[in-house]
């Protein structure tokens, strides 16, 4: 089950006794969890029936207690058990979740790792409530996903500025959604987000990046690749070279794969695990360097990487060393 769809059940008022949200992705288990403490309870009914928890803090006695407690003037209570995978003992739970109060809505939050699926425990979960299992989103997914954030808030954003949070921020989504909301408490509600607004309010320069550094050396532009990272020597924070040199040496081998890739920009695309929007970009640059130019520009990746942290190098500024390695690459 999605967190969304959790969500949605609980907008109709459909609730189960158990949520049990476990994985890597923090982000989908705020959401819930934040959900569960805010809108599950009507505010008079809080301070009776809202019951929060810390695994840190508590003992897995204390938590069957909370659950087993009977709402006070509502229909249901509310116990949410953060941190859950530092509470000791948690196996112990298993004989709340084997019998759970139906006035009890239990919300689970066990981030960064999930409960051996071959325990009782994890077999009485699955059986008495709901399990959200989630994990990191690969790199291809998330320009879709900031699209499909957006508009869940009844907005709209651009394609290209989708592709510069994602770029800037990467995989980070609790940062990628603070940064949205940012940009949406600045702009008027009919305003679609676009290049200029994420240049203003996130501070990412839509010219100077590494996303536009990349298709510069995969278009072999030598002027705008000298001053993109002429911008990036003034501005160390903008482009620092421990982000740049790994962006460029995953450009440059998912690149690579092209020439062993039958089939068109749909084939292409599934095969790089890449968003299609890129696509034409890696086909470009492919034209441009051929195999025996990339596999060069992966070997002169690794060697100026060693470099960047002081391996055969005599101290060289990151600037000068990023300029010396694109003259390399694109000759």
């Amino acid at each position: 089950m999605d967190y969304q769809d959790i969500i949605k059940d609980w907008k109709q008022k459909k609730f189960k006794s158990l949520y049990w949200l476990e994985g890597e992705e923090d982000f989908f288990i705020d959401q819930v969890t934040n959900y569960a403490e805010r809108h599950l309870l009507e505010e008079s009914e809080k301070g009776f029936n809202l019951t929060i928890l810390y695994g840190k803090e508590t003992s897995w006695s204390a938590v069957i207690n909370a659950c087993r407690r009977y709402p006070m003037f509502a229909e249901r209570q509310v116990v949410v058990l953060k941190e859950a995978q530092a509470m000791k003992d948690i196996l112990k739970l298993e004989a709340y979740i084997d019998k759970p109060l139906d006035s009890t809505i239990f919300v689970v939050a066990h981030k960064q790792g999930k409960i051996d699926g071959r325990s009782k425990m994890a077999k009485l979960i699955k059986d008495r409530g709901v399990l959200l299992s989630t994990k990191k989103m690969y790199d291809n997914q998330l320009a879709a996903w900031v699209d499909a954030y957006v508009n869940s808030l009844g907005r709209a954003i651009a394609q290209k500025a989708g592709i510069l949070l994602v770029d800037h921020i990467g995989n980070d989504l609790s940062r990628m959604a603070n940064e949205i909301e940012k940009l949406l408490v600045n702009l008027p509600p009919d305003k679609k987000i676009d290049e200029n607004d994420i240049e203003k309010y996130v501070g990412i320069s839509k010219e100077y990046n590494v996303f536009e550094l990349q298709n510069a050396i995969g278009q072999k532009d030598m002027g705008k690749v000298m001053r993109i990272i002429q911008y990036f020597a003034a501005n160390p924070k903008a482009g620092p070279i421990q982000m740049v040199l790994p962006a460029l040496y995953n450009f440059f081998s998912k690149m690579s794969q092209i020439f062993g890739v039958k089939g068109g920009e749909k084939e292409i695309a599934a095969a790089l695990g890449v968003h299609p929007f890129f696509v034409k970009d890696y086909m470009a640059a492919a034209r441009q360097y051929g195999m025996e130019g990339t596999e060069k520009a992966i070997l002169l990746l690794h060697t100026y990487n060693l470099r960047s942290i002081g391996i055969n190098d005599s101290g060289v500024e990151d600037g000068e060393l990023m300029k010396e390695l694109a003259y390399k690459i694109m000759n």
